[in-house]
This record gives C-alpha cells, sequence and structure tokens, in this order.
C-alpha cells in the first residue's frame, strides 16, 4: 500500500458523503468538528474541556472557542466539576439536547441512504472491512490504560451459536487469509456441540461488552478419557485489551477443573502469536507440533496441554 492508496480511498469516500449531503445540510450551521463536540457531549454527560481535548485531539484554544460560541448560544451551561474543582463540567441544555437530536437524525437519515444503495448481501463484507481499517488505523490507547468497562460472560443466546461460526470465518478471512474451509471446521464443531453434549461436561462462553457479543469460547470432552478440549478461542479487534481472553481462558480452565477433568488440551496454529501467550500465561505447555496445509495456508500446527490435576490426586 501507498501514500497515494490512501489518498484515493479518501477522495473516493469523502466524494461519496458529499454526494449524499448534496444540499450541505447535515451539520448546518454547524461545523464537522462542533457536530462532533456536541455528538460527545450527548453522549457522556459528565465530560469538561480537558476530556474533550483529549479525547477529540483538539487544539485548547480552538475547543474553548467552539464552547465559548455554544454557551452564548444557549447550548450548554458550564459549573464545578464533581471530581475536581479546578475543572469545569460541561452539559448540555434542553436546547442542546434538542440540536444534537436534530444532528443524530440527520447523520441516521444520511448513513441510510448510503446503505439502502449496498445490497443486503454486502452489507457483512462492508462492515467487516470497516472493522479491519479501525483495528489497523484506530489510535486506541494501550492495553494498560483502556478505560475498565464491565465484561460479562455468559451462555450463548438463541443464534449465538450461528454468531460464532460467522464472526470465526470472517476473523480469520480478514486477518489471516483463511479461506471457507476454516468456517466449515467452525461450523462442524459448533453444529456437533448443539446437538449433543453434556452441560455438566461441557460448555459455552459468550463474553458480552457494552451490551454486544465480543469473544467466545468452547470447552468440549476430548477423546482421551479425563481430558477436556479448549476450542474456539475468539475476541473481537475492538474489543481486545480489556483481558477478555484471559477471562475466557480462565472460565474453561476453573470449569474443567471443577468438572473432574485431569488435563486441558487445545490445538492452534503458530501465527496464533497472541493466543499462544495467552495459554502460556495460564500454564499450557507446548507439547508437539506438525506442519499442515489447511484453510489455503501453510501452517504449522500446535498441541498445548494443561495439567489440572497433580499426579496422585
Amino acid at each position: 500500500m501507498t501514500v497515494e492508496d490512501v489518498r484515493a480511498f479518501n477522495r473516493f469516500y469523502t466524494g461519496v458523503i458529499g454526494a449524499l449531503d448534496y444540499e450541505r445540510h447535515l451539520y448546518a450551521p454547524y461545523t464537522l468538528t462542533e457536530a462532533r463536540v456536541l455528538y460527545e457531549l450527548a453522549h457522556a454527560p459528565h465530560l469538561d474541556a480537558v476530556d474533550l481535548r483529549g479525547g477529540l485531539g483538539l487544539d485548547a484554544g480552538y475547543l474553548s472557542r467552539i464552547l465559548n460560541r455554544f454557551e452564548e448560544s444557549g447550548l450548554i451551561a458550564r459549573g464545578p466539576s464533581d471530581s475536581d474543582p479546578r475543572r469545569r463540567r460541561i452539559t448540555l441544555t434542553a436546547r442542546g439536547r434538542a440540536t444534537a437530536a436534530l444532528l443524530e437524525e440527520r447523520a441516521q437519515d444520511m448513513v441510510g441512504a448510503l446503505l439502502d444503495g449496498v445490497a443486503p448481501a454486502d452489507r457483512p463484507r462492508l462492515a467487516e472491512a470497516m472493522r479491519t481499517i479501525r483495528d489497523i488505523l484506530g489510535t486506541a490507547q494501550p492495553p494498560a490504560e483502556k478505560p475498565a468497562e464491565d465484561v460479562v460472560l455468559r451462555e450463548p443466546g438463541a443464534g449465538e451459536l450461528g454468531w460464532i461460526v460467522q464472526r470465526n470465518g470472517a476473523l480469520y478471512a480478514a486477518e489471516f487469509g483463511w479461506n471457507a474451509a476454516y468456517e466449515g471446521l467452525v461450523a462442524r464443531i459448533v453444529a456437533d456441540f448443539a446437538e449433543d453434549h453434556d452441560p455438566h461436561l461441557e460448555r459455552v462462553w459468550i463474553a458480552e461488552l457494552a451490551g454486544r457479543p465480543v469473544g467466545s469460547v468452547m470447552c468440549v470432552r476430548d477423546e482421551a478419557p479425563g481430558t477436556a478440549r479448549l476450542r474456539l478461542l475468539l475476541v473481537e479487534p475492538q474489543a481486545r485489551g480489556h483481558g477478555i481472553g484471559d477471562r475466557l481462558v480462565r472460565a474453561v480452565v476453573d470449569f474443567a477443573r471443577g468438572a473432574g477433568y485431569r488435563e486441558l488440551v487445545l490445538w492452534t496454529n503458530d501465527v496464533l502469536t497472541g493466543a499462544r501467550r495467552l495459554y502460556e500465561r495460564h500454564g499450557f505447555v507446548l507439547t508437539a507440533e506438525r506442519p499442515h496445509r489447511s484453510f489455503g495456508h501453510d501452517l504449522v500446527g500446535q498441541d498445548w496441554r494443561l495439567e489440572l490435576h497433580a499426579p496422585g490426586d
């Protein structure tokens, strides 16, 4: 990829947006930056200027002028911060909330018009491409500095076993170029579990963040007596850095130990470096490696093992 590739994409996308907003009414009478500030204030009611400046990457003087204009127009009110008396909390007034709601409605209508021109069959591919761009070019904070959010591990709801198949197929195609053979393998694993599993010895977890599924993992019986197998560990790219993978692996280890299994095994490939580091942190030991041709690529398969009970227990 070259600089010109990126610039060509930018020109194309801004052209698409400009064609949809041909009357230039979307943010009027506000600039794009002003509309973004209103959006942030509408969705996070306890912000101050420092929060806005850091979150949006704005110059302090520029942001100050925007906020002064908003205050003069009756869109915002400023008051003492609950957490730091040196700061001023910024909140939307009733007029400010109405203005933000109007801009939001316009934006929804514009995006709806854009999607009307996309065939339903192409929408999942478009969504995955957008997620990939955000993941690669995103400027997220390092994992240790990300805000703490509630992650819930739960059983899958109706349709979410299918979500596991779809997300595995889409993510591994996007991140590693694996073909549909991998999605077929995942579909067989999930179908076998759905059709026949012992809930006392086998389980699936869905990780939920901000009300949507962002990860999954399975614990199933292995052919070897007293052995459980960890399968299909997945964490969405935008949810990585919240410790979700660690919690999913820990859930499998704790469940397998509580169910009376003597050991826990898994199979992965050497290209999945992040997952391998996670398994190592939980005490898994690499026991075998074998090259193979699968999913359209030459790979090195790996067997990992974790002893759950000391000999003689």
